[in-house]
């Protein structure tokens, strides 16, 4: 995986990482403070404090904890869930935002620990054949920051066995996305079994999904870096 120039540490960024929190809320895809949002910068991490209501954050809230090691003792804590983020930063350069929360209908999965099978093509959008399920560890906790560094090695989100789901992002707008498109598969993957049992996509149409994903969203000219994408 080739990776990402890091996101700038300007007001701009930290207020884009608060907005994300308030908008979690908002759109019903998290309740209080128990969700997190952090990025990659030349810095370090950049991630929500610990226990503080969104309203409340402001730009100089966010922490600064390093891309490996100990955070430092001083100023506010960092989310509890600094560890995990730190572990997914190591793991995808490619990705330089990191959002977990508690939707809903993602934590009904994940309390009966079901992965999301190939119900909708949107899965694709997750980078596979299905949204998978990390297993089970204490919040905060090293053999939490391990089971997802490992479901997360090739997939752009998961769920959390009994706790919730995570997502990646090459911005926090593509974070914040696919968080709601996850959300809204775990709906449809639910309800779909009331009444009879869902129809699950092959892995060659998933396949299929994925080039076409390749070539999503407007043409750019050839002196352009970036490529659209899905």
């Amino acid at each position: 995986m080739r990776p990402a120039p890091p996101l700038p540490d300007t007001t701009e960024t930290r207020a884009a990482l608060i907005d994300a929190c308030l908008w979690m809320n908002e759109r019903h895809l998290n309740q209080g403070t128990s969700g997190n949002i952090s990025a990659r910068t030349a810095g370090g991490i950049l991630i929500t404090p610990s226990g503080v209501p969104y309203e409340d954050l402001t730009p100089d809230a966010l922490v600064t904890i390093p891309i490996s090691g100990l955070p430092s003792g001083d100023g506010p804590k960092p989310s509890s869930e600094w560890l995990f983020h730190q572990g997914m930063h190591q793991a995808r350069p490619d990705m330089p935002v990191v959002l977990h929360a508690h939707p809903p209908y993602c934590s009904v999965l994940a309390v009966q620990r079901r992965p999301i099978p190939a119900c909708h093509y949107m899965v694709a959008a997750f980078g596979g054949t299905d949204v998978p399920l990390a297993d089970y560890a204490l919040f905060g906790s090293p053999e939490l920051c391990a089971n997802m560094a490992r479901i997360m090695a090739d997939r752009h989100g998961c769920l959390m066995a009994n706790h919730g789901a995570t997502v990646l992002g090459e911005t926090v707008a593509k974070a914040r996305w696919r968080l709601e498109e996850l959300e809204t598969l775990a709906r449809t993957y639910l309800f779909s079994s009331i009444g009879g049992q869902p129809q699950i996509l092959s892995d060659a149409e998933i396949a299929d999904v994925l080039v076409a994903f390749a070539e999503y969203g407007p043409r750019h000219s050839k002196n352009q870096n970036e490529e659209g994408k899905m």
